[in-house]
């Protein structure tokens, strides 16, 4: 199983999911343009010395993205679903993509992936910081694939 997050624009959000990357044992992948410097300070500082212990590729678009991950079944965590991570069928390697913080992924993207799930939220709210949205969505596949570290 593979986080993969589109575009990322805040460093801090990019700083804990590789945190979060490390503390499951999971990889992250980032498809640029990001919204920050990649040696900005705010990454390291949130991540840590985690970062020393999560595989992290970048890719310099979508198409190189697609092209590293081959056949694996991509999923999009969006806001513009109607089906619940929690009545979605995880596989153990999946992909979960995650888009930009201010405007998701396009819709040529989104129509690339083999699903597309909500993180069921009150409808008095829009969306979720992204890193949190990543942590419930990673947690749940993992959860149903058995892959939760012990």
């Amino acid at each position: 199983m593979r986080i993969a997050f589109y575009e990322p624009e805040i460093a801090g959000n990019v700083g804990a999911i590789l945190r979060l990357g490390a503390c499951m044992g999971v990889a992250v992948d980032l498809i640029e343009p990001m919204g920050f410097a990649w040696d900005d300070r705010r990454v390291r500082r949130t991540a840590m010395d985690y970062i020393d212990h999560v595989d992290i590729t970048r890719h310099a678009d979508f198409a190189a993205f697609k092209t590293h991950i081959g056949p694996a079944r991509l999923v999009l965590f969006t806001t513009k679903s109607r089906q619940s991570s929690y009545d979605f069928s995880f596989h153990g390697d999946d992909v979960l993509l995650f888009g930009k913080e201010s405007a998701g992924v396009p819709a040529s993207v989104a129509e690339a992936c083999h699903a597309r799930l909500r993180i069921p939220i009150r409808p008095q709210v829009r969306s979720m910081n992204l890193a949190i949205s990543s942590a419930l969505g990673l947690g749940e596949a993992m959860r149903q694939t058995g892959m939760l570290p012990v």
